[in-house]
């Protein structure tokens, strides 16, 4: 009878790590080490990459990244500053005994909780979050048909995107990104990232990344930095200027992008989380998207209730309002100090 050891995996296990993700029905981008090691290089968070072991062969694994903040609470991530996560397994036995070792370092490191970011309800005694949904469609491989596929409203800003002359470029000019999507998260009242998240991301990932950058007579409009993992497109940090929206940049930008995966030979396209409510949940909504349920689940440690970070809770909103009347220099320099704790 053979028996389960859990493991924290070091950087001379990516490869093995990767294997046993790349070959998982459930696996996610998030899942793969590299997104461990882009935000190690970005942020100062200690992350526990834990894999089950039976007979010298991997049979799970559990990627967890602590997030300790003055600001925004103490918790045990999987996966943070990721839309999904959570334990991928062979088996029952196999994701119980990595679901233990992970209560177990939480109540080592004396969180608030243990966070899942689970695709589905994997842990029915926990309390989870109803909080967030994710948007996911099938592409054709063609434009016709994708664009036919899109809601008549919608398909009309598309219409005017083109018909503005717009023009759209991949590369990995993280600068030129970095502008167009540090103003449209400071004019939503959010923390921008830090420039050299995104530069490690493209350097971590390589071909699994780039940046689709959307122009009119070489002024920016538009940029997204996007990923790529088995036959889905993960459109993951995206953003405008000024231009974008009488210009309809956002519309062009992603109906480019949809473009550009078909070539690639991307099946699907992800536009990832939202939350109910937001600007965001109906712009994806009209993309004709139909919402699906994240769960998000909890086992409280020192927290005697899930915590409520997110722009929806209303003690946030002073700080909001504050931020988006930043000068936007000044919020690309203090945005990385507090979103990195934002996990």
């Amino acid at each position: 009878m053979s028996s389960i050891s859990i493991k924290q995996a070091q950087n001379t296990d990516k490869q093995a790590w990767d294997n046993y993700v790349n070959q998982h029905s459930d696996a996610t981008f998030f899942h793969l080490y590299g997104w461990k090691q882009a935000l190690e290089q970005s942020f100062r968070h200690k992350f526990y990459y834990l894999y089950a072991i039976e007979n010298e062969k991997i049979t799970g694994v559990l990627p967890l990244g602590h997030i300790k903040s003055l600001l925004f609470g103490n918790t045990l991530i999987s996966t943070p500053f990721a839309v999904y996560g959570g334990i991928l397994a062979d088996n029952d036995e196999v994701k119980q005994a990595l679901r233990q070792a992970a209560c177990e370092l939480a109540e080592k490191l004396n969180v608030d909780h243990l966070e899942l970011r689970n695709l589905k309800r994997d842990n029915p005694d926990w309390p989870f979050k109803e909080l967030y949904v994710y948007f996911r469609k099938d592409l054709a491989d063609n434009d016709e048909d994708n664009l036919k596929a899109i809601p008549r409203k919608q398909r009309a800003m598309v219409r005017k995107g083109i018909k503005a002359g717009l023009e759209y470029d991949i590369n990995q000019d993280v600068d030129t990104f970095f502008e167009a999507y540090s103003e449209s998260v400071r004019n939503l009242g959010t923390p921008v990232f830090p420039k050299k998240l995104f530069k490690a991301l493209l350097d971590v990932f390589k071909d699994q990344a780039d940046i689709l950058t959307i122009s009119k007579d070489q002024q920016l409009v538009a940029s997204v930095l996007s990923f790529y993992y088995k036959d889905t497109v993960f459109p993951y940090y995206g953003g405008g200027t000024s231009l974008a929206r009488s210009l309809k940049g956002n519309d062009f930008m992603y109906w480019s992008l949809m473009q550009h995966s078909v070539k690639k030979g991307i099946t699907a396209f992800d536009y990832g989380r939202s939350k109910e409510g937001t600007g965001s949940y109906s712009f994806k909504k009209n993309w004709g998207f139909e919402p699906q349920p994240l769960y998000y689940e909890y086992y409280l440690v020192k927290a005697k209730e899930i915590s409520e970070i997110n722009p929806l809770n209303p003690k946030y909103q002073m700080f909001i309002k504050l931020w988006r009347k930043l000068p936007l220099k000044v919020s690309q320099l203090l945005g990385p100090i507090l979103a990195r704790d934002l996990g």
